[in-house]
């Protein structure tokens, strides 16, 4: 448990130890003062032509690099322009941009880590300047009411929410790392087959015309290994009793680039709506490709579903796994015949016709299921991690909100560690 959590102060009560100020109920040793009481801010500086380490920050972050710096202490960057509000962080010498404030520091009773994170919970909009571009001016910044704990509150509130922040971090470098594993992976089980890396060199090759495969696989047209094949079609969105049925429907914009599998759908449509329309039911188990909108895009229905026009369905043959081809379409090797075939000037896709025509390496259906297994397990992974990176957000984001406002305080013993370790101003 992070802390004692208060209850909400009604609008004639405040709890015990608390008082109301311009932020709401605070504890009564929390004092609201305006930024401008602790820090000057100070307009940023164009950019300098000279190359260098040095980090140059505009209101969207790092953009350049310079040999110079025009800040040397750890400083809170104000985007001014543009991504206007946007507060970025730099504890080392920097150089913030002409579109960009940045704050000196006048007293020593406030941890900028702290502010940083009242103001990413706060930020200023310039949604309402009466320019063609997002601004701040330098006094609605000046004035900006910030909360000042005690300073050991203010360390013991910025360790906490740094430590979630960084075990985010930590897990996106997971999910980067995963997906270039996935990456390695698929070069290397469309290229050799699912054997060890260290193998490869073992493994018995043929030169085909898609280039050098496995001697025990086979170079076939996509629609040599399909039963049947057929695209979609939309209801009238101007009739109603077409919508709201219990039939699932889609387009391809529902796909992610990652997905292999169908588990979602855009809407519903009624049995009337799919015998009025030229939609089609993709049963589950085919294979479902984008040829219109999302060209290439591959999944592997999980239902029965109703496909719009920008989708084609394939009813695969025995033998034929259609994760492994779900996989295959991901591929760099395939992705690339699919985009020399695109056709059309307003809404480019690929004809049936020469999707079908296509050229695939086709292994062994042993090796096909093999495949699809391997890259699914970094999958299983990477969606794993996608969901601690979510939970964490989470996390933050109500950590965030419910440390600043002083809804959660943390334990007084936690708090004391901070009272001669931590860093200050």
């Amino acid at each position: 448990m992070i802390g004692t959590k208060t209850r909400n102060a009604e609008p004639r009560e405040l709890l015990h130890g608390y008082h109301m100020t311009e932020l709401g109920p605070l504890p009564k040793e929390w004092r609201v003062v305006k930024l401008v009481e602790v820090a000057a801010v100070i307009y940023g500086k164009a950019k300098p032509q000279e190359q260098g380490d040095i980090p140059v920050i505009g209101s969207g972050g790092i953009y350049a690099w310079t040999n110079r710096a025009f800040v040397e202490f750890p400083t809170l960057v104000i985007g001014r322009k543009g991504a206007a509000g946007t507060v970025w962080l730099e504890e080392q010498p920097c150089w913030p941009s002409d579109t960009t404030f940045y704050l000196e520091w006048k007293r020593s009773d406030l941890d900028y880590h702290f502010l940083y994170y009242f103001m990413r919970q706060h930020p200023l909009s310039g949604e309402y300047a009466k320019t063609t571009m997002p601004s701040i001016q330098k006094h609605d910044l000046e004035n900006l009411p910030i909360p000042i704990p005690p300073i050991p509150e203010q360390r013991a509130i910025a360790h906490v929410l740094r430590t979630v922040q960084r075990a985010k971090e930590a897990t996106e470098g997971v999910i980067a790392a995963l997906r270039e594993l996935k990456k390695s992976l698929t070069r290397h089980l469309f290229t050799y087959g699912p054997v060890p890396l260290d193998a490869a060199e073992r493994v018995e090759m043929q030169e085909t015309e898609i280039g050098s495969i496995p001697a025990n696989w086979r170079v076939v047209r996509l629609g040599e290994v399909v039963m049947h094949s057929f695209s979609g079609g939309t209801p009238s969105t101007r009739i109603a009793e077409y919508w709201n049925g219990n039939i699932p429907w889609t387009t391809s914009a529902i796909i992610s680039e990652d997905d292999v599998f169908m588990n979602k759908f855009q809407r519903t449509i009624t049995d009337q709506g799919l015998k009025n329309s030229s939609s089609k039911i993709a049963p589950k188990g085919s294979l479902i490709i984008g040829t219109r909108v999302g060209v290439g895009k591959a999944v592997v229905a999980r239902f029965d579903i109703a496909i719009s026009q920008d989708l084609t369905a394939l009813l695969l043959k025995g033998g034929i796994s259609p994760l492994f081809l779900a996989y295959l379409f991901k591929s760099n090797l395939l992705q690339k015949r699919i985009y020399g075939r695109i056709r059309g000037t307003t809404i480019k896709g690929i004809p049936r016709k020469d999707l079908l025509n296509i050229l695939i390496p086709l292994p062994p259906l042993s090796e096909q299921r093999e495949i699809a297994r391997i890259l699914q397990t970094v999958d299983r992974k990477i969606e794993a991690e996608e969901g601690r990176k979510q939970a964490l957000e989470a996390l933050f984001k109500t950590l965030l909100h419910d440390l600043m406002t002083a809804k959660v305080r943390l334990p007084r013993g936690f708090v004391g560690q901070f009272e001669k370790n931590g860093r200050t101003l």
